[in-house]
């Protein structure tokens, strides 16, 4: 497995809807919504970071439970982007968890302490650096 995540971005001749995809072979899209002039025929881009947090979230608890043995059921993930407005700096997400089956506390509370030990939690929590070019034609 290459430790290389890779994704393509482009754009359609509809505006503000973006194809996206990877060299898997998987494909999916991005749109604004229509307050934004898009056509809200998909997610925006903040929609997709968050559902990326929750994807990586409910997979890494799913992960360690099953190597525990715990009987986890079913995880939930509720994230929101600046509930409470756009804060003065940075950005605030915040992180609802459910998680259903017969665990006790000691359970429930080392899955909140593995959810933050998520790979996307860690990305976005961590110093990004972005590197910019313009590519060759």
């Amino acid at each position: 497995m290459s430790d290389i995540t890779r994704v393509l971005a482009r754009s359609t001749g509809t505006d503000y809807i973006v194809e996206l995809g990877n060299p898997a072979g998987h494909h999916w899209r991005a749109d604004e919504p229509a307050a934004l002039g898009g056509g809200d025929t998909a997610p925006d881009p903040m929609q997709l970071v968050l559902s990326a947090l929750g994807a990586c979230t409910a997979i890494t608890l799913r992960m360690y439970a099953k190597r525990k043995g715990w009987p986890l059921q079913q995880v939930d993930v509720e994230l929101a982007l600046n509930p409470a407005g756009k804060p003065a700096s940075g950005n605030d997400i915040v992180r609802h968890l459910t998680v259903t089956g017969d665990l006790d506390a000691g359970q429930r509370e080392r899955l909140v302490q593995i959810a933050n030990a998520c790979p996307v939690h860690k990305l976005l929590a961590g110093d990004i650096r972005i590197d910019t070019a313009l590519a060759e034609n």
